[in-house]
């Protein structure tokens, strides 16, 4: 899997004018005081200052994981790669470690477990199966939007997901947790990388513990 940040717009400053805008003062350089002000704003829950900020990422990923971040979709857009129209052989995703069905209905998997070589290889058939019957039907001149029925959740996408730090913030709160899928937390780790890089102070703070746990 891969995330790649392609564009930033705004940095901690845009978020300062943005709240002192109310004011009709513009601050220039950033001081002390103005991160005392991002710090007051992500305790209170003043969001809309940061939402003048915007991300742009391009993602690499298994459909089965695309699948659960598409999601979120408040303050975000998210335009992808279409079988549709594109009839190359597809990457498959190879899971390495395979975890074990959860004892709680509510948590995605339990711990790692080990599969026999037979199921293993079983895997590895069908996956190269599932390629060759794509290719077949390519080359059968079927529509690659009905070709690409036969191709498993494991088959990589990629996408462009764009939108506000605040957004991006509400993803990695809820995919960053213990209880979200492995696959997602890897992609909203990467995520969170590059908008603390983006965006230090603003991230900080969006991101620190509240008193009341929030």
């Amino acid at each position: 899997m891969k995330v790649e940040l392609i564009d930033v717009m705004g940095s901690d400053l845009s978020v300062v004018n943005a709240a002192r805008v109310s004011y009709a003062k513009v601050k220039e350089v950033m001081d002390e005081t103005d991160e005392k002000l991002i710090k007051y704003l992500a305790d209170h829950n003043h969001w809309s200052p940061f939402a003048h900020t915007f991300l742009s990422f391009r993602i690499e990923a298994p459909i089965f994981v695309a699948r659960q971040l598409v999601k979120h979709q408040i303050g975000l857009v998210w335009n992808e790669e279409s079988r549709r129209y594109i009839d190359d052989t597809p990457k498959l995703h190879k899971i390495k470690q395979w975890r074990e069905k959860p004892k709680n209905s509510k948590q995605g998997s339990g711990d790692q477990i080990i599969i026999d070589d037979e199921l293993f290889n079983q895997i590895q058939m069908h996956n190269q199966n599932a390629l060759l019957l794509y290719d077949k039907l390519i080359a059968a001149k079927i529509a690659p939007e009905q070709a690409r029925a036969v191709l498993p959740l494991n088959t990589y996408t990629n996408w462009i997901w764009s939108g506000t730090l605040y957004a991006f913030h509400r993803v990695c709160k809820l995919r960053l947790d213990d209880h979200a899928q492995k696959e997602t937390r890897d992609i909203a780790k990467a995520i969170d990388v590059c908008c603390l890089d983006s965006f230090p102070i603003s991230w900080k703070y969006l991101n620190e513990e509240k008193e009341d746990g929030s």
